[in-house]
This record gives C-alpha cells, sequence and structure tokens, in this order.
C-alpha cells in the first residue's frame, strides 16, 4: 500500500523592510507633527481647497440633482448644502467650480511674481553697481503706482480675461518679491564663500544658483505664501467690482457680487463665497506661522 504524502513549500521569508524607509517614515511624520494643532488644521483646510480646485469640478459634474432649483436664494437644505443663488443655482457646486478660478489663478499669478521677483533679485545682488540700481529704480517705479489703481488701468485697457489678471497680479507683486529677495542676496553676496567663488572665476549666473539662492529658498516660500494671499484679496476685489473673472465663469469675488442682493436677509448665498475666501486666506496664514523650522525656532530649538 503506497501512501502519498504531500509536502507543502515553505512561506516565502517577508522582505525586510529597509531602514532607509523607516528613517524616511519617521522623518515624514516629524516633519509633519512640527506644524501643531494649529499648523494642521491650516494645512488641512489649504489641502482640501486644492483639491477643490483641481478635481471639484469633475466630481460634482456627476450629480445633475443638485445643479438647479426653483426656488431663489434657497435655504440650507440636504438637497442644497448650500442654499441657491439668484438664479436657483447650487451654491455649493457654485463655490466649489469658484475654486478652480479663485485658486489657480492666484497659484500662478503668485509663482510669476515670486519667481520673477527672485530672478531678478539675483541678478542685480550677483552683478551689483549700475544693473542694481536701474532695477531697484524700474521697480520702485511700479510700487509707487497703488496696486488697485494700477489694476484697473490694465483691466480697462486690456480687457478682463483670465490670462490678463493673471499678468496683472503678477506684475503688481513682483517688486515687493524683488524687495525681499534682494534684501537678503546683498547681504549672502557679501559673505566670504561668494567672495571665494567669485575669486577663482565662476561667473554670475553660477553665483546666483549655486551660492545665493539656496540660502534664500527657505523665507522665500514664506513670502510666496503671504503674496498668495495678498493676491486672492486682490483678485476677489477685481471681480467684486465686475472687472474679474467675467460670467458665464465665476470665482468666489464674482459669487459675492452676483449675490449680494441676498445680504440682508443672511443668505448662505452671500455667506459662502466669502466664507471660502476667509478660510482660504486664514489657513495659508496658519501654514505659514506654523511651518516646521519657524515653531522650532520659536520654542528655542537647535
Amino acid at each position: 500500500m503506497k501512501t502519498h504524502v504531500s509536502i507543502t513549500p515553505p512561506l516565502a521569508a517577508a522582505k525586510p523592510v529597509s531602514p532607509g524607509y523607516l528613517a524616511r517614515c519617521r522623518s515624514s511624520i516629524s516633519w509633519f507633527g512640527g506644524f501643531g494643532w494649529s499648523g494642521l488644521i491650516g494645512l488641512a483646510i489649504l489641502l482640501f481647497w486644492i483639491g477643490a480646485a483641481l478635481f471639484g469640478s469633475a466630481l460634482l459634474a456627476r450629480l445633475p440633482a443638485l445643479n438647479s432649483s426653483v426656488q431663489i436664494f434657497g435655504p440650507i437644505s440636504s438637497a442644497h448644502w448650500l442654499g441657491t443663488d439668484y438664479l436657483g443655482r447650487d451654491m455649493f457646486i457654485r463655490v466649489i467650480d469658484g475654486a478652480s478660478y479663485t485658486v489657480g489663478v492666484a497659484f500662478i499669478a503668485t509663482l510669476l511674481a515670486s519667481g520673477i521677483g527672485t530672478l531678478l533679485a539675483l541678478f542685480a545682488a550677483a552683478s551689483g553697481h549700475w544693473i542694481d540700481a536701474t532695477l531697484s529704480r524700474a521697480l520702485d517705479t511700479v510700487t509707487s503706482i497703488p496696486s488697485k489703481m494700477f489694476a484697473l488701468i490694465m483691466v480697462a485697457g486690456f480687457g478682463s480675461s483670465v490670462s490678463m489678471l493673471i499678468a496683472t497680479a503678477a506684475i503688481i507683486y513682483i517688486p515687493g518679491a524683488y524687495r525681499i529677495a534682494r534684501s537678503m542676496a546683498i547681504n549672502i553676496n557679501a559673505l566670504d564663500y561668494v567672495t571665494v567663488a567669485r575669486m577663482r572665476g565662476e561667473g554670475t549666473f553660477y553665483i546666483m544658483r549655486r551660492e545665493i539662492l539656496p540660502n534664500i529658498v527657505g523665507p522665500m516660500l514664506a513670502d510666496l505664501g503671504l503674496r498668495f494671499v495678498y493676491i486672492v484679496l486682490l483678485l476677489a476685489g477685481l471681480s467684486f467690482l465686475g472687472l474679474g473673472v467675467q460670467p458665464p465663469a465665476a470665482d468666489w469675488g464674482s459669487l459675492v457680487r452676483e449675490n449680494i442682493g441676498s445680504l440682508a436677509g443672511a443668505s448662505a448665498a452671500v455667506i459662502a463665497p466669502a466664507l471660502a475666501i476667509a478660510s482660504l486666506t486664514i489657513a495659508v496664514n496658519l501654514v505659514i506661522d506654523n511651518l516646521p523650522g519657524r515653531s522650532l525656532r520659536k520654542r528655542g530649538v537647535k
């Protein structure tokens, strides 16, 4: 009588976790923990609005039941989470749609303003002499024009397209970014290691890119966040005046202007976009104030 013996293959050994991976995980957890509670709340709100700007319109397009109602300035309900606007459209969808313009336009304009301002500041600091003086005086001329007046002139002359709004906001805030970056770059340019690099024959662009820029990235990122808030408020103000994003598109400033008639009744149609602007600006400030490096320095941690 034959006996059949089944041989079970040994279980595959679990793949060991790389020490480097564990170190990166611990570093990420420690970095997020450095924000503190208020910083994490601000980060969560900011990520929500970024997600709404990127994916909100596509996701809400699949909910046709929320698109319209027969009731104008309708109250908050299970069918309309933020009520309805002056045409009976769902305000939740309108606010989410408006995030793509408010956040998107402001973000692109902020990147242009901070990027160009920082680049000009690096070039001025590394070149020195008449180039620095010429750039500084030219940008002082732009600074001397009130931002709202300059924006009104640009919109009146060239229209209020999205590209023109981005260009206008970027031009207005380039001088501020230039001044911040130049003040730091000038001090770094006078340090010994920059002098050594120049004496060994390094060119202007090498000194800009390798010697000065890495030492001002942190402060300029914080300034970028503040500049983003300024541009959001500028664009919202223009839209409230009817000079920003034009119908049928709408940003949050346009939504406040369209539904201003419901202010006496405290309708959510005018309160919701105003709260959206406030939440975005407060969230950015909370994130900036609680950046891990800043919070550690405040507590005196080396």
